[in-house]
């Protein structure tokens, strides 16, 4: 190669590496507390670089320049459980990629069943235009139907908030509430099963993995009184 175009390839590939490294430095970074949030009494529950004290199947997620993959995994838990409390996190789906977030869960069971699972799913695939209401994105799965329509596209970064106090459970998603209820005034499930933990008082809070690729980054908790 002539003399200028070595120092063509040499610039490209200072280039590439100062993007990756930014990449990584960006994404670790995301795993922060703001201002508002440390005043308010969050705890970062992910510190962007490893699950130790986290719970549950610790070998089938992985930690990816700050980024929890399901790798696929099962279901990885907080390192405590809670009772009252509003979480926090950052979430992204491949297509047709489907995860969940329980709550107030056993541990060692179904979550949807012995605590709650608020559903994590591409919305959008084809796979899943027949669901019911009660198992898109935001509901919880079985119980509480959602107002659909605010996840993005899969492959994009989306912010969720869960705020479980008492009986009143709100899901938010990009800032839009899309599922508000409260459970202890209800007689009976919308799929007409048993959930013995629905009522549970506290429990653990928790991933729960279905085989594909979803990422979660900044997690954090504020428990309520």
């Amino acid at each position: 190669m002539k003399k200028s175009t070595w120092k063509s390839v040499f610039v490209s590939l200072v280039a590439c590496a100062m993007m990756v490294t930014g990449n990584v430095a960006a994404n670790a970074a995301d795993n922060q507390l703001s201002d508002a949030e440390k005043a308010d009494g969050f705890e970062l529950i992910f510190n962007g670089e490893n699950l130790d004290g986290w719970r549950g199947d610790t070998k089938g997620y992985v930690v990816e320049d700050g980024v929890i993959v399901c790798k696929p995994g099962g279901n990885l838990y907080l390192p405590k459980d809670y009772k009252n409390f509003v979480i926090r996190f950052d979430f992204q789906v491949p297509p047709g990629g489907n995860n969940g977030l329980g709550i107030r869960a056993e541990m060692g069971k179904d979550a949807a069943y012995h605590g709650m699972e608020i559903q994590i799913l591409d919305d959008y695939a084809d796979c899943y235009k027949t669901l019911q209401p009660y198992q898109y994105h935001g509901s919880i799965y079985g119980v509480v139907p959602v107002k659909r329509g605010f996840t993005k596209p899969a492959g994009e970064w989306n912010t969720e908030e869960v705020m479980a106090d008492g009986g009143k459970i709100r899901v938010t998603v990009n800032g839009e509430v899309v599922t508000e209820a409260d459970i202890s005034e209800i007689k009976e499930t919308m799929d007409h099963r048993d959930h013995p933990g629905l009522h549970n008082e506290s429990g653990a809070i928790g991933f729960l993995g279905h085989g594909a690729r979803v990422m979660f980054k900044n997690v954090r908790v504020k428990e309520l009184d």
